[in-house]
């Protein structure tokens, strides 16, 4: 299993580790979560974030931390999911407070982790399961190349699922 550490032009995409549990925690806690099941309590960010590091472990790829190449300012989780018990791989997304929004953080991460996803792991499709409200996530997966699959299955009904269909990669 490799915890690959990954670079683009502005950001480092890495595995979480401890200290990253407080901008995770004050994501989860505030609105901003209102999309990906939140806000919830501190316990519940406490778990979810034990899960992040957990998918790693068992899965050997996961949510990296996003953080800004000047100065390791953490910013948001982006990267590759396959839980149990959900109905297909993913690519997810969550940008936290404060990251300095419409400078194209999550588009640049989102990319190197389809990048990843599709060259390293082998992927041969993915998903982004997207709360029907979430129009802005809704937009950055048709930016990444990805349509709507009315035929797939969310993690709930409501959602839309985003297509990402697999990458040539030079």
């Amino acid at each position: 299993m490799s915890h690959a550490t990954l670079h683009t032009d502005r950001l480092i995409l890495r595995p979480p580790v401890a200290d990253d549990l407080a901008g995770f925690a004050a994501y989860r806690q505030s609105d901003r979560a209102r999309f990906s099941g939140g806000p919830g309590s501190a316990a519940d960010a406490w778990a979810m974030f034990a899960m992040v590091i957990g998918h790693w472990e068992l899965r050997g790829y996961g949510l990296w931390t996003v953080a800004l190449r000047d100065g390791g300012r953490a910013i948001g989780s982006v990267g590759c999911l396959f839980p149990e018990g959900w109905p297909e791989r993913e690519i997810g997304w969550h940008i936290w407070a404060g990251a300095d929004e419409g400078k194209g953080y999550a588009f640049e991460a989102a990319n190197a982790a389809l990048d990843h996803a599709f060259g390293v792991l082998g992927w041969d499709t993915a998903a982004s399961f997207i709360a029907a409200g979430n129009l802005r996530s809704i937009a950055l997966g048709r930016r990444l190349g990805g349509h709507i699959d009315v035929n797939a299955a969310g993690l709930s009904p409501s959602d839309v699922v985003i297509r990402h269909p697999k990458r040539r990669l030079a």
